[in-house]
């Protein structure tokens, strides 16, 4: 099958996005965008891609769904022992991209990735549905596997482990704010004119700087 990729394209014209419509604050900013993308009923509109690096410098990404959002930044929670988490306890430089296609936006972050305090952890799993509690016990996350039987034992264990009691979360279990130094605000336009706003945080981390970029 031939597929010619390079024929793929679409022209932008949903709208603009100008100096003016700002919020003084990015993560305020987000919250309008995410409210935006949440009405058009853009779907999983809180999913993100999480990119990390490792010891050895090699990228890597993967989606991951955005859970909290406050001042400390954006918060997703993950095995601490999958390879985002080894990746984040090395080396907690990462980025984030929301692609909201259906509305011809993404939004870009650039930051460092900080636990969470365990409590924080803890009220999340507990608002888990059970079986993703039970999954949490039962996957290693990253680790190599021999089979899908394989994983269906261990969940039938965690299963009989935790039954008639509430679930709680594994001592590997955790939770990361990502706090920004940088985040991209990025609207489609005609003729590939995207009109693209970034926040930067001044170097002493007491405010925000603006600025447009060329697309």
């Amino acid at each position: 099958m031939n597929l010619d990729l390079a024929a793929l394209r679409a022209e932008y014209a949903a709208g603009g996005l100008a100096e003016a419509d700002l919020a003084a604050d990015p993560m305020e900013m987000f919250r309008r965008w995410l409210e935006e993308a949440m009405a058009a009923g853009v779907h999983e509109p809180n999913a993100m891609v999480v990119s990390t690096v490792s010891r050895e410098g090699q990228p890597s990404s993967r989606m991951v769904l955005l859970k909290g959002l406050d001042q400390r930044g954006l918060h997703f929670f993950t095995n601490r022992f999958s390879a985002k988490g080894v990746d984040l306890a090395g080396n907690p430089r990462c980025a984030l991209l929301f692609p909201w296609h259906a509305l011809e936006r993404q939004v870009r972050v650039t930051g460092e990735a900080w636990s969470l305090p365990q409590p924080e952890v803890a009220a999340y799993f507990a608002t888990r549905p059970r079986g993703s509690q039970l999954g949490a016990w039962a996957s290693q996350q990253s680790s190599e596997v021999a089979s899908r039987d394989e994983l269906a034992a261990a969940y039938d264990e965690v299963t009989a482990r935790f039954e008639g009691v509430e679930v709680p979360p594994p001592p590997h279990w955790g939770g990361y704010a990502v706090h920004p130094t940088e985040v991209e605000f990025w609207q489609g336009r005609p003729g590939r004119m995207h009109d693209r706003l970034v926040y930067r945080r001044t170097p002493d981390s007491t405010g925000w700087t603006t600025h447009r970029l060329a697309p």
